[in-house]
């Protein structure tokens, strides 16, 4: 007979993820990992991030002091997909060895073109089984077709975008599909969204500051100058978040890229920029965006790259577990928090 499953008790490494015992068919809320980082313009790795950080996540608590008992409502990652695996590397190789050749770049796209694809797909799949989907990268292009079919289900749904960088460069290094054009795309090619965002952002082109600039109906940018001041002011980061949430529609997508936070929780990522947001302060936006009656409809998480330490994983695990669980707080599946144990 079987051991019953106790959240208190160690996870086993051959466990799921956070060590939970539910399938993709169970759960209520799938993670859809995508191992892909061919894109990258600085440091490569994130491509490691599902397989680190499904280790990493046995190691976190799953009773949360803020959302309760996000494991209670079911939790499960699908397999690490090897097609996925193999367009990393087939993308990879055709960029090492000629990275501006027009042949290879059109290569390249074909191939994102064929993963946003697989993605989109994944997720619409997964949407109309009445689930709720993350996806887990691999650098920040992956989630391309996860915003989309979040859109189609949420027409008008705004995207949170927690990151270091606007990322609304277009075709960056002659790639359409870049790391560093995802917001681009997802203006450009995603109908349902009907605003974008930002917090955080410290590192960006010009061009794209115009971008931000001359659409402040459908772009608001939180920079992270301005988060300091408002920190060095004395001032409650909390009204800054309310700020934040009210710019929102009801409907919210959160797309986390780890280098949103400062450098020293994530050194290893592609492009660490100094400043950012404080664990507890990413942690407090969640709670004020839900605090203020918005629903996370969906989320990724990207950029995490496990470097020489289980640090990067570390910490990228338990953002997952916090977008978890405020997903499933504002969408109400979650158990009551009272202090009844299960085992």
């Amino acid at each position: 007979m079987p051991t019953p499953f106790c959240p208190d008790d160690a996870a086993d490494e051959n466990a799921g993820l956070f060590g939970l015992p539910h399938s993709p068919l169970e759960a209520k809320l799938v993670i859809v990992p995508v191992p892909f980082d061919a894109t990258t313009s600085y440091g490569h790795g994130t491509s490691l991030a599902p397989k680190a950080i499904l280790h990493a996540s046995h190691q976190v608590d799953l009773w949360d002091l803020e959302t309760g008992k996000p494991y209670a409502a079911g939790i499960a990652m699908l397999d690490i997909p090897q097609q996925v695996q193999a367009w990393n590397e087939e993308a990879r190789a055709l960029l090492e060895k000629a990275p501006h050749a027009p042949a290879t770049l059109a290569s390249v796209n074909a191939l994102c073109e064929r993963l946003n694809h697989w993605v989109y797909e994944t997720c619409a799949a997964l949407l109309s089984q009445g689930k709720h989907v993350g996806v887990l990268g691999g650098e920040h292009s992956t989630p391309l077709g996860n915003i989309q079919a979040h859109a189609e289900k949420y027409p008008g749904m705004g995207v949170l975008h927690i990151d270091a960088h606007a990322d609304l460069r277009v075709a960056f290094e002659g790639l359409t599909f870049s790391h560093a054009s995802i917001m681009h795309n997802v203006l450009e090619r995603v109908e349902g969204v009907s605003k974008l965002v930002q917090v955080g952002v410290r590192d960006l082109g010009e061009a794209e500051a115009a971008r931000i600039y001359s659409t402040p109906g459908r772009i608001e940018t939180f920079f992270d100058f301005a988060l300091a001041e408002h920190r060095m002011a004395g001032l409650p980061m909390q009204a800054l978040f309310a700020r934040v949430a009210a710019a929102l529609p009801n409907n919210v997508y959160v797309s986390f890229d780890i280098d949103g936070l400062e450098p020293s929780l994530c050194p290893s990522t592609g492009t660490p920029v100094p400043g950012g947001l404080s664990f507890h302060e990413a942690c407090a936006l969640l709670k004020a965006v839900v605090g203020a009656g918005k629903r996370v409809v969906g989320f990724d998480l990207s950029e995490v790259a496990p470097g020489d330490t289980e640090w990067d994983a570390n910490v990228g695990a338990r953002i997952l577990y916090k977008l978890a669980g405020w997903l499933l707080k504002s969408q109400q599946t979650l158990p009551s928090t009272s202090g009844r144990r299960t085992c």
